[in-house]
């Protein structure tokens, strides 16, 4: 039969798990917490391609001097712990898809470009992400810019909303940028003002209310286009053609103005033969 606890051991007891919970273990907590995600971004920035196969626990332990235990106890999965690192990575370059808007999208791609030689990845076109956390980023970064689109382009059908997306994401992609400096020899302020100039005509084209494909905003295809300039060696719609006459004969009617004007030569030179 067991003893039961007197009122001494319960005091000592909570008073143990005061001490566990203090303030001091907690701020320890974070601390710890943040060598791990620093020691997962340095790696990350150390990689030579955009593949996260090697940010494993172990690594990441060893990076922070901490052991993998204690990195399981903060991150229960890889996917957390790489979602930890993504977002690391994303305040470094102060880059956030939250509220996305379409006045947003060239400061934010500047900022974008401006890390990219932080990292050691040698070529961005060669890279496709496969990892969960990498895919999920990629998910992330296309549904945001379609929110971005959807308010301007209310009546557009889902392809065409994705299509105006695609091609801000596109113009966005690391690529495109790697593309321009590699390819085309421009530097890479001169790229970033390349990419942030096109990505200013899709959305002035998308605010506007251009359709992909259309060319022109939905309004002004309805109207109808102006008529040509008049002829003017053709008659107009209130000048008709003068009526030939016989030698010698007045035009029945009232003559044109040509005409008028030959007649009243004619006529004076009578008048004086007269």
């Amino acid at each position: 039969m067991s003893v039961p606890a007197t009122p001494a051991e319960n005091g000592g007891q909570a008073r143990a798990r005061r001490r566990y919970n203090s303030p001091v273990r907690r701020e320890r907590a974070i601390q710890t917490r943040e060598r791990i995600v620093t020691a997962g971004s340095e790696l990350v920035h150390g990689f030579p391609v955009w593949d996260w196969s090697d940010l494993t626990f172990r690594a990441v332990a060893e990076r922070a001097g901490v052991g993998e235990r204690t990195v399981y106890r903060h991150f229960p999965t890889e996917v957390d712990l790489h979602g930890a690192v993504m977002r690391r990575l994303q305040e470094e370059a102060g880059v956030t898809y939250d509220n996305l808007g379409l006045d947003r999208l060239t400061e934010i791609t500047a900022r974008s470009f401006a890390t990219l030689s932080s990292y050691a990845v040698a070529r961005w076109d060669r890279t496709e992400p496969h990892q969960p956390a990498l895919v999920a980023e990629d998910q992330r970064r296309r549904d945001a810019l379609l929110a971005a689109v959807a308010p301007h382009s209310v009546g557009w059908s889902d392809d065409e909303r994705a299509a105006a997306a695609g091609m801000l994401d596109v113009l966005w992609n690391v690529p495109t940028y790697e593309r321009l400096v590699r390819t085309w020899n421009l530097t890479p302020s001169t790229a970033t003002e390349a990419v942030s100039w096109v990505l200013d005509l899709v959305v002035e084209a998308i605010r506007a209310g251009h359709r992909p494909g259309t060319g022109r905003p939905e309004a002004d295809q309805h109207q109808q286009a102006a008529p040509p300039p008049a002829d003017p060696a053709q008659p107009g719609p209130e000048q008709t053609a003068p009526e030939q006459t016989e030698p010698g004969q007045a035009g029945s009617g009232q003559a044109g103005s040509g005409q008028a004007g030959v007649e009243l030569g004619q006529g004076g030179q009578g008048a004086e033969r007269e």
